[in-house]
């Protein structure tokens, strides 16, 4: 079984699994916000929080150390590690920026030729439209330098350098994307979980296409793809973007799809879409097994999205209670 990370606002909680499962709680105070792992050194992962910079820790989460110099904004609203390139990690910031450290997170420069793309004067994020952040930052397996950018909202970007160059969003691509994700057996293919719905490219976002069938919820949050088979793939979607983030006034669901069906509900052994937030999700690696976390815990999938069951963690009182921000998985 592996470490689970979850970041939530108040505090970064790690649940290790022994004999039973124990929590710890790290990062209190900081406002944790994103999460990465680096799998090519064990134990090594970063967090990214609101107003307190990029944190990395090298022992699985049990002490962790500010990083980050050079990254000129305190909002890390992204992280990602490159798993075609030793040593290269890329953060987000609002306002939306992206940094590229080439050590591990000790040093790092900004990627400007961002901003210079022509719908950087459009970006602008609906419940504070003077600003804009970058939401998720995927890097493909496929191909080293070949970056995914999201910005909240108006623009899913590219880079196929490392961030020396930059490729603007295409016309029928996503505009408000929330989540993506590559896979290693699919090279050059993305899979996006957007605001205005679910995309695919097979084309490394040269084309997009909107792919909708089978979903009643159309503003998604999250997307994990089966590690063995590139084409399951399941969402978490919400009628919108107020009943998606709020515990008070939740409603989400998850969807799943194969190479032979479109998207269908996958809420088997989970809590009933009322009153649940959108699902975060993350894939330890094995053939068909994915974790969510959502405002009632962690739930594990071991066969793609077919079936849940709930992780018996003793988590801290009101540990969901502001939701949650991101999921990771540690490997064994």
């Amino acid at each position: 079984m592996s470490t689970l990370v979850i970041a939530t606002e108040p505090a970064l909680l790690i649940a290790r699994h022994g004999s039973t499962w124990s929590v710890e709680e790290r990062l209190k105070g900081e406002s944790p916000e994103c999460l990465a792992v680096d799998f090519e050194k064990p134990g090594r992962m970063y967090c990214g929080t609101w107003g307190h910079g990029l944190w990395r820790s090298d022992d699985a989460g049990r002490t962790w150390n500010p990083v980050g110099a050079g990254i000129a904004h305190d909002e890390i609203t992204a992280v990602a590690v490159s798993p075609s390139e030793r040593g290269i990690v890329y953060a987000g910031t609002e306002p939306s920026a992206v940094f590229r450290s080439e050590n591990g997170g000790e040093t790092w420069h900004e990627l400007s030729g961002l901003l210079a793309l022509p719908s950087s004067r459009s970006w602008s994020f609906p419940p504070r439209p003077e600003t804009h952040h970058v939401r998720w930052i995927e890097t493909d397996p496929a191909a080293a330098g070949r970056v995914f950018v999201a910005i909240e909202a108006g623009a899913l970007v590219r880079t196929l350098d490392g961030g020396q160059t930059w490729l603007d969003r295409v016309r029928e691509g996503p505009f408000d994307t929330h989540t993506a994700a590559t896979h290693r057996l699919a090279p050059g293919r993305v899979y996006a979980a957007a605001g205005d719905g679910y995309f695919e490219t097979s084309d490394a976002g040269e084309s997009w296409a909107s792919q909708v069938e089978g979903l009643r919820h159309d503003y998604l949050v999250g997307v994990a793809v089966d590690p063995a088979d590139p084409d399951g793939v399941i969402v978490s979607a919400a009628p919108g973007p107020f009943v998606a983030y709020s515990p008070r006034r939740a409603e989400a669901y998850i969807y799943r799809k194969t190479a032979r069906r479109s998207f269908q509900r996958a809420m088997e052994g989970l809590p009933e879409g009322r009153g649940t937030i959108a699902s975060r999700f993350a894939t330890p690696g094995e053939a068909g097994v994915m974790y969510a976390a959502n405002n009632h815990g962690v739930f594990l999938t071991p066969d793609a999205g077919r079936s849940w069951t709930a992780l018996e963690i003793p988590w801290p009182n009101g540990a969901f209670a502001q939701g949650v921000e991101a999921l990771v998985c540690l490997p064994d």
